[in-house]
């Protein structure tokens, strides 16, 4: 077995986890590595929009932003503690413009002003773009300073267990998973820093690439807390190449068509709307919503819960059809409102047919299907309703370390976020978290290796085997299982909540954690890996179930969770919300099965010194140590 030590370990190499580990080098730990099971899988270089936003504070014109405006607008979203809220402000712009020094060329006027736009929940024009990619740009930049530098990155290096000395880290056990037989490696480090992804393959409807599945039940098996599970981004995506179908493919007004088991197809929106003008109202506005929100289903958001119908409900497949105008658009734009009518004529784009308008103002957009097989000039795209983002995740303080010792958590694997952000804010919480944890490890860390380190990771190595040993088998079951697990959450705990149904399906959960050994079988080593995704899966299965069930209950519809009253979902409205949960954060912990409680959320530190000789003296004594 290969052993490592580091005074510093990352898990992941999306834009969080090489962000991370570039600025633990520049503070001066030098000693750090980066492991990842796939470097060139993950959601940060792999997935985006049709114009993928990256939210900061304001960098031109003269709106009055600050730093504390922006930690208001997050915090407001509800469900956020407020020392995150004011960290993610404060570090904002000093994460942007490195960015944009490494090459993410965020574009600028005459002037050199980093000009924004409006995205959803911003009261301000904070959002900027690159275009579909933003996320991938910066990853790969980030990854040029790390190799710049000559970090260690370990690839098809696949962590399964965190080692722990009482409450504190010592390390990780990994596998090789590009082996052909089983190749255990063992990382002896301080310093953990979790920068996996959120927990993308417990759904089968999804909009994250196939290459990311997560791993954030390393930190709840090693006790770390986990925070706003239940708040997740579900929205229109396409679903033969996965990407939102957000922003422009919206804008520009496609056809809604459905097809049947026998290939008839027709135009359904006006079976559930009652004009054309109201159709296609919101569809346009979709562009700017796209997240499914509770309160929008009387508007965008009904769109969405059409869509679900006719998939779901109808069995039928639903496609965005850029080849032909929508009912109501015939005869031109006259039935437009005034939104959708002044924004195509602002774009130059009161022109024929939904592809020439996309060409017009995004041919970026056709051309990133056109890259994946799917020429959208030529054929429908097809659609579903789909997971995108976990707003929740490993519980943190301001500093992103968790309540494990030496256990950090960045990126969407963090809890950073709330019930309700601006688009783009995620990309923003990459950066800051990824810098305050490489700050807090190089600044104030004190934790050290445990004396015991050696025996920690045999007994770690012991159980491993102990799973692999009883769970070959001359048949594989690990693909039948995990569609079984995926397709259970998608259908109970995604936007559509049934507390009847949730209860039903936490019970099956439980019953399927009990007998993990006996269902999922391995026949060949090669699958080794995928035996240990299957059971983070079905673990970070039981935890979201948990707090999307106790959140239902708590406090009703909110955010994309709508809870379910009546029989037919199309005639129902959400239960009402509880508005008291914005100040509350459901809490999820593992200690003899899964625990659930609610805690008050830290509110925006208001007495902070501003005086800058005494902020310049603390700031000498911390770093220059």
């Amino acid at each position: 077995m290969k052993t490592f030590t580091f005074d510093a370990l990352v898990v992941g190499s999306g834009c969080a986890g090489y962000n991370c580990a570039d600025w633990l080098y520049e503070l001066g730990v030098k000693n750090v590595a980066l492991i990842t099971e796939s470097r060139l899988s993950g959601t940060s270089r792999n997935t985006g929009s049709d114009k993928q936003t990256y939210y900061k504070l304001s960098l031109a014109g003269d709106d009055g932003d600050s730093v504390l405006g922006m930690a208001k607008t997050l915090f407001e979203g509800g469900a956020m503690d407020g020392d995150v809220a004011l960290a993610e402000a404060a570090n904002s712009a000093r994460c942007f413009m490195k960015l944009a020094n490494l090459g993410v060329n965020f574009p600028t006027n005459e002037y050199g002003e980093y000009v924004g736009y409006k995205t959803d929940h911003d009261p301000f024009q904070r959002a900027t773009s690159i275009g579909p990619y933003t996320s991938k740009k910066m990853t790969e930049v980030l990854e040029e300073a790390v190799m710049r530098k000559g970090i260690t990155v370990l690839d098809n290096t696949q962590a399964i267990e965190i080692l722990k000395d009482g409450d504190s880290v010592t390390g990780v056990l990994a596998i090789n998973s590009a082996s052909a037989d089983v190749e255990f490696i063992g990382i002896f480090s301080p310093n953990v820093v979790i920068a996996t992804g959120g927990p993308s393959a417990i759904y089968k409807d999804n909009v994250y690439p196939p290459s990311h599945t997560g791993n954030s039940s390393l930190a709840l098996e090693a006790g770390a807390e986990f925070g706003n599970l239940s708040e997740w981004q579900y929205g229109l995506a396409s679903t033969d190449f996965r990407w939102n179908v957000s922003g422009t493919y919206q804008q520009v007004l496609p056809k809604y068509i459905s097809i049947d088991s026998e290939g008839v197809e027709r135009e359904f929106l006006l079976d559930y709307f009652d004009t054309p003008e109201e159709a296609l109202k919101n569809v346009f506005l979709k562009g700017y919503e796209w997240p499914f929100d509770v309160r929008k289903i009387h508007g965008s958001s009904y769109v969405d819960l059409i869509v679900y119908h006719e998939t779901q409900v109808l069995g039928r497949e639903v496609y965005m059809d850029f080849r032909y105008e929508p009912k109501g658009l015939e005869g031109g734009f006259d039935k437009l409102d005034p939104v959708s009518y002044e924004y195509l004529k602002n774009s130059d784009a009161l022109i024929p047919l939904p592809i020439e308008r996309l060409r017009k103002m995004n041919p970026g957009a056709i051309s990133l299907y056109m890259d994946h097989g799917i020429d959208i000039t030529k054929e429908p795209l097809r659609v579903a309703v789909c997971a995108q983002h976990n707003n929740g995740g490993i519980r943190i303080d301001s500093n992103w370390q968790t309540n494990v010792k030496g256990l950090y958590a960045a990126g969407e694997a963090a809890g950073s976020l709330g019930i309700f952000r601006p688009g783009g804010t995620a990309l923003n919480s990459t950066q800051v978290g990824s810098l305050r944890a490489a700050e807090h490890i190089a600044y104030d860390s004190d934790n050290k290796l445990s004396p015991r380190k050696d025996e920690i990771l045999l007994d770690a190595v012991r159980r491993a085997k102990d799973i692999i040993e009883k769970t070959g088998s001359d048949k594989s079951t690990l693909l039948a299982m995990l569609d079984k697990y995926s397709a259970r959450m998608s259908e109970s705990f995604a936007f559509l909540r049934d507390i009847k149904k949730m209860e039903k399906a936490l019970a099956d959960i439980e019953k399927d954690t009990e007998s993990f050994i006996l269902d999922n079988k391995w026949s060949s080593p090669v699958e080794i890996p995928h035996l240990f995704k299957n059971l983070d899966v079905l673990r970070m299965s039981g935890a979201v179930a948990a707090a999307i069930s106790y959140t239902a209950k708590a406090f009703g519809s909110r955010g994309s969770g709508f809870v379910l009253s009546g029989e037919d979902f199309m005639k129902r409205i959400p239960t009402p919300e509880n508005e008291s949960g914005r100040e509350r954060i459901v809490v999820v912990s593992k200690a003899d099965g899964i625990n659930v409680r609610e805690v008050a959320v830290r509110p925006i530190p208001e007495k902070r010194d501003l005086w800058f000789e005494k902020v310049w003296a603390r700031y000498r004594a911390r770093t220059e140590k």
